[in-house]
């Protein structure tokens, strides 16, 4: 009966491990794997080819540019710079992303989500109004002003946003716990999607008129 039970509890324990692995990017068993385009190379970890350890220089796991402000002049006002393992192939099988975040007066980084990672995002410049809402059954809306220096956290999947309530140019910082975290931005995926989602879903999900939907397919 011990050895069953040890034999139970050691499943539940390998279960329960599996399954929290499985929501995260998985871990290195390597110091670094920097992501190359190359299929001669022996090891492909996280969707990538590794370079030759040995290989590698300073280079691999440096960025630069990140400092230059972004061209905010677009429909909602910002310009969200991704910094992910396509383009910093030093990141791969490191679990992390970095995104700069501008902003124009009363710009707007819509609600979306990243289906593979937490971001936690740092106020450099300017008072940001953030939010997301939790999941059914709740939906509570959870939002908070921030200012120079502040910092706040998005969960994982959540819908989330932020908003320049300023009269002048704001700029944030985002770490996200992903080397590709991904982003669906709602409204885009919504009335976006190709091919178009039938309206007669979209008219009873929202509750609007066929001529209303069909304007914003148009739209987005």
């Amino acid at each position: 009966m011990t050895n069953l039970f040890t034999c139970l509890l050691a499943g539940a324990l390998l279960a329960l491990a599996s399954s929290l692995a499985s929501a995260h990017d998985p871990s290195s068993l390597q110091d670094f794997c920097v992501a190359v385009n190359n299929s001669n190379s022996a090891v492909f970890v996280n969707g990538k080819f590794c370079k030759d350890p040995k290989l590698t220089t300073a280079d691999d796991f440096f960025l630069p540019g990140l400092d230059v402000p972004r061209s905010t002049s677009n429909q909602v006002g910002s310009n969200v710079t991704l910094i992910n393992v396509d383009i910093f192939p030093g990141l791969n099988t490191l679990g992390i992303a970095l995104a700069r975040v501008d902003y124009a007066p009363y710009g707007l980084n819509p609600p979306h989500i990243h289906p593979r990672a937490t971001e936690i995002q740092t106020v450099i410049e300017g008072t940001l109004l953030v939010g997301f809402v939790t999941s059914n059954p709740d939906n509570r809306f959870i939002t908070k002003v921030l200012n120079k220096g502040d910092v706040f956290v998005f969960p994982m999947g959540l819908i989330h946003f932020q908003f320049n309530i300023g009269e002048t140019n704001a700029l944030a910082f985002s770490s996200l716990s992903s080397q590709n975290p991904g982003v669906i931005t709602i409204a885009n995926a919504t009335f976006g999607s190709n091919p178009p989602i039938n309206l007669d879903v979209l008219a009873k999900a929202f509750q609007l008129d066929k001529s209303v939907v069909n304007y914003l397919q148009q739209k987005f």
